[in-house]
């Protein structure tokens, strides 16, 4: 396709009336009757998406492991909030830095090779990363240079495997299809940190890289085994410059795209220092060993774990667009509320509930700007997508979270991100005055 090809967009001036159109576009992916009430009914009428699904799951397992005991780690080396969030940035300064440039290429190239060469190379990173820390070489250096060389992977990994997805199911799937991936995201962040906290107590914190390491087998196993049907892609025209440009053109020219992105941006940055700084809140504020930590974060993941299975058995009955405005006034608040907790047994149910209205703030977006994208563009979408959830996030995010605890305390690092994402919703309110209006309207005529 012709890099200066057209596509049909939304221009500004309609922007205060998108929503109804948002909204036709998800609830026309399913029939008027259509009921989802069993949220695990994609994986059993799809074989490629269940031989994906549950090799990302088992590996995100240790994946979450190797987080865990990464921070733990930088801890450890530098007894430093600073550097914890400083590991956390250079695992995804990468993703800033080439995500634009992989979403070009992700729409040129077989995603799912993409896909299963980029897992193998996290493989060895992992392994490399188990061996420098099991015979004690291992500095905050190498800590550093190892998360940026996963970042590197991940650039190309993200985008690539969120773009795939279209392919492992139909498109009036992909709501579901998405929630179940963050179900799988959930459950990994549940069992992985419970699973690294024994890990780290029986046979040595380096033994988490390792069984992540053993854990990207899984992934692969499930990725060897798909097998897709033949389907012609267009064949892109121009350079890969034209094709960047013409991303960025269609992002900015369609309001639906430009709205999300802008809560996605926000919410990603300053809704990110909270997981940076776990370590340091386990420890310093509520008193908490490694195994505590990992209960922290287990308790965000069995809340992201039950946001995710509800949405993804309710379907289209529910107004995503609706439910995610709501959602975003909920996460922020709960946050406000976490800052400030001392006490382990008041902090363990508002991660619950934070976890809950964190996935559904992210996986609504997620699935709506997915349902607006046309196919030959997804590549590029889900790189911004990505440069954002994961680059701007973890580089912005994390270096704010970890300087401004640093300079006034870990409490006000959290507070004042939180605080930043609730002006922001009440900004989306205010600035889109018939957003509220246009949904009720479509959810009572329903």
């Amino acid at each position: 396709m012709s890099a200066t090809s057209e596509y049909p967009v939304v221009t500004s001036a309609a922007a205060p009336g998108f929503v109804p159109d948002l909204e036709r576009r998800v609830g026309a992916a399913a029939a008027p009757g259509r009921r989802a009430a069993n949220p695990f009914r994609t994986l059993a009428r799809r074989r490629n998406f269940r031989l994906f699904w549950t090799g990302q799951t088992l590996s995100l397992v240790g994946t979450w492991m190797q987080t865990m005991a990464q921070g733990w780690l930088a801890l450890q080396l530098t007894d430093s909030a600073f550097y914890v969030g400083l590991v956390a940035s250079a695992g995804s300064l990468p993703i800033l830095l080439f995500s634009f440039v992989a979403g070009v290429y992700v729409d040129r190239a077989d995603r799912l090779r993409l896909v299963t060469a980029m897992q193998a190379l996290m493989l060895g990173e992992a392994a490399t990363l188990w061996l420098t820390t099991v015979t004690g070489h291992v500095t905050i250096g190498v800590l550093l240079a190892l998360a940026f060389a996963h970042g590197v992977f991940a650039a190309f990994e993200i985008p690539a495997r969120n773009a795939l997805l279209v392919d492992l199911v139909e498109r009036d799937e992909l709501p579901e299809a998405i929630a179940l991936n963050s179900s799988g995201f959930n459950l990994a962040r549940i069992l992985g940190p419970a699973i690294g906290a024994v890990v780290i107590s029986t046979l040595g914190l380096a033994w988490c890289f390792g069984l992540n390491a053993l854990s990207y087998l899984a992934v692969l196993g499930g990725l060897f085994s798909i097998r897709l049907p033949a389907r012609e892609r267009p064949t892109p025209g121009g350079t890969a410059l034209q094709g960047l440009l013409e991303g960025f053109r269609y992002m900015w020219q369609t309001p639906q795209v430009r709205t999300l992105m802008g809560m996605v941006l926000v919410f990603s940055v300053f809704g990110t220092p909270y997981l940076t700084l776990m370590p340091v809140v386990a420890r310093d504020r509520l008193g908490l060993g490694a195994g505590g930590y990992g209960t922290l974060l287990a308790a965000v993941g069995i809340g992201g774990l039950g946001g995710a299975l509800w949405l993804a058995a309710v379907g289209s009955r529910v107004r995503q667009g609706r439910l995610l405005m709501h959602a975003s006034f909920v996460f922020p608040a709960l946050l406000l509320g976490f800052a400030f907790v001392r006490s382990a047994a008041l902090a363990w149910p508002l991660l619950l509930a934070t976890g809950t209205a964190m996935i559904l703030t992210g996986a609504l977006s997620n699935g709506l700007l997915q349902t607006i994208v046309p196919d030959e563009l997804r590549g590029r979408l889900m790189a911004a997508y990505s440069f954002v959830v994961v680059g701007m996030a973890q580089v912005f995010g994390s270096f704010f979270g970890g300087a401004v605890a640093r300079a006034v305390g870990v409490e006000w690092a959290v507070a004042g991100g939180a605080a930043l994402m609730l002006g922001y919703a009440v900004f989306i309110a205010w600035r889109h005055p018939g957003l509220w209006r246009e949904r009720r309207r479509a959810g009572a005529m329903a």
